[in-house]
């Protein structure tokens, strides 16, 4: 299973996030042509202010990868694409952004390396030590709570919206994508469900 940016474009024309037609570049990272060749060792400045920062988008891939089932591929494309058409949202945002920021942070304290350069077993061992994959989602609550919501649950939301996440779950179409009234009536909540609900944190095909 190959999720890409088509997937993820999907899930934010879905949310109402592009408005209309969407171009595929218009979601690609700022390159040093795009920027002047401005931008420092981290990458950051060179962002657009709606953008969030590099290591922000860094961190949500390399949960993603944990969170996400083994088997699936293209986990970069599909969350970086997701994270910054979903930054649109300035609310959304910024939580993400702070969620991120501090899961990064609790990287660097415990593990001394960041979120993103951690192997996949550590990255889910850590999240489980947080607490995130028992806790409620909760967008204003404990660090473990908003970890689940901006971060985990955002992620599991854009897997399952999407049209080839859907597909993992039963749902052809998912809800807001065409399909034909079959596809229609076949379809459920499930995916949103799961990402509001059942999914835990460290999945990584194994927890179901």
């Amino acid at each position: 299973m190959r999720l890409t940016r088509r997937d993820a474009l999907a899930v934010l024309a879905g949310l109402g996030v592009t408005g209309g037609a969407v171009s595929l570049t218009q979601f690609d990272p700022p390159t040093a042509d795009s920027t002047g060749g401005r931008g420092g060792d981290s990458g950051d400045a060179g962002d657009g202010g709606d953008t969030p920062p590099t290591a922000v988008r860094e961190t949500m891939v390399a949960a993603g990868e944990v969170v996400y089932p083994s088997a699936v591929e293209g986990i970069p494309e599909f969350v970086e694409t997701y994270v910054i058409g979903r930054a649109r949202d300035d609310v959304r945002r910024d939580a993400m952004v702070d969620a991120a920021t501090e899961l990064d942070g609790v990287a660097r304290d415990w593990e001394g390396a960041a979120f993103a350069d951690l192997p996949a077993a550590d990255r889910d061992r850590l999240l489980r030590e947080l607490g995130v994959n028992t806790a409620d989602p909760v967008p204003d609550g404990t660090l473990s709570e908003r970890l689940r919501f901006h971060v985990v649950n955002e992620l599991l939301y854009a897997f399952y919206a999407s049209p080839t996440g859907g597909r993992l779950v039963g749902i052809e179409n998912p809800i807001g994508h065409p399909g034909g009234a079959e596809s229609y009536r076949r379809a459920t909540m499930a995916g949103d469900e799961t990402a509001e609900d059942d999914g835990t944190a460290g999945s990584g095909g194994d927890d179901g």
